[in-house]
């Protein structure tokens, strides 16, 4: 079947790689706040200024997961 890779089509790929991917890059800039914080001893207030500040962007792209999952998208 032309269009299609081991029966998945060019859209489900992108999903895919967009999804699992991006989730991947989130988890590891989560990482990377998290070494910030300890390298630069930053209590734990400061912890979770940085995590919610540098985390909220973050926050957007799982509301809507969650949203598609709840209305069926």
């Amino acid at each position: 079947m032309p269009g299609t890779i081991f029966g998945y089509s060019e859209a489900e790929i992108a999903e895919f790689g967009l999804t699992f991917g991006l989730t991947a890059f989130i988890l590891y800039m989560l990482f990377i706040i998290g070494e910030l914080a300890w390298r630069s001893k930053a209590g734990k207030m400061g912890t979770f200024i940085l995590f919610f500040v540098l985390a909220f962007g973050m926050l957007g792209f799982a509301a809507k997961a969650i949203i598609k999952k709840l209305w069926g998208i």
